[in-house]
């Protein structure tokens, strides 16, 4: 039992320490993921709030299954061993016994189901959008249109040599999607060649770009600040140089934004598509 108690004990500071992981990592203001980061990315919306929740309510009832098994599994080798139990029983069949290890797993999956369906709907069930936009996966980079706004372009990753002090590697882009702080954001995405997949961890959306299809998702920032996402599907080449960067702003410096951009995207012509797809081309 002794063995036991270490066991125990042993687990119990594992998912100390990982709450305390969660806690810090709850603490950054940016999404991205730090050194030494334990857990998931601090959430920045209501659906990566609920999912942070649910995997950690799973990994709790995880534990507990696993330290239920193992301390059965210690009592069978203390008690039941040869030299202890020199005359094994013969005992085929407890009724009672049967009854609760069927009961018991229904309950702890009717436990898990509940939750899951209703995180599952609320991720898919699209509120009515104050802001549209529209990304394309492309080999490889993204391209984002603003349909209301009537203009569009590409984003792509900045280069080792070009990156400024305190922008990530791999992860920061010339042209970020930008969105208004507490807004609900409708994202439509679809693929210009091969499936791509469009990925922000702090906002807990993760959906293919399939070329010919329209998939969506949404997303509702409650925190300003800058996002980092990469590509999730495997696409070709330079998949790992992709990324994705949502700037979230007032909703007066979003309007201002705005207002820039519709200048300074509208002039965007088919040659300067054509040297975006050739810098993304030799990315690294």
């Amino acid at each position: 039992m002794q063995l036991v108690k270490r066991l125990i004990a042993f687990v119990v500071t594992g998912v100390t320490v990982f709450g305390a992981g969660v806690a810090l990592a709850a603490t950054e203001t940016t999404g991205q993921p730090h050194p030494w980061q334990l857990g998931l990315q601090a959430g920045a919306t209501p659906v990566m709030d609920d999912v942070i929740w649910f995997h950690n309510f799973l990994l709790y009832i995880i534990v507990a299954i696993a330290l239920f098994v193992l301390a059965l599994l210690v009592i069978i080798v203390v008690r039941f061993n040869a030299r202890s139990n020199p005359t094994p029983s013969r005992t085929t069949h407890n009724t009672t016994i049967e009854v609760i290890w069927t009961v018991v797993p229904v309950l702890i999956l009717v436990t898990v189901a509940v939750p899951s369906f209703r995180l599952l709907f609320y991720q898919l069930n699209t509120p009515k959008a104050d802001v549209v936009v529209k990304a394309t996966g492309k080999q490889w980079f993204w391209s984002y249109q603003y349909p209301d706004a009537k203009f569009e372009f590409d984003s792509l990753m900045v280069q080792d040599k070009d990156l400024k002090p305190g922008q990530p590697r791999l992860l920061t882009v010339d042209n970020e999607m930008v969105v208004p702080v507490g807004k609900i954001v409708k994202v439509l995405t679809t693929g210009a060649d091969v499936i791509h997949s469009w990925a922000v961890p702090s906002f807990g959306v993760k959906i293919d770009a399939i070329p010919g299809r329209i998939n969506e998702t949404w997303f509702k920032a409650e925190r300003e600040g800058t996002y980092y996402g990469q590509c999730s599907e495997l696409c070709g080449r330079d998949h790992a140089f992709m990324p994705i960067t949502v700037h979230v702003v007032s909703e007066q410096a979003y309007t201002a934004w705005l207002a820039d951009a519709k200048k300074k995207y509208a002039s965007t012509d088919d040659s300067a598509r054509s040297t975006a797809v050739a810098a993304a081309g030799d990315v690294k």
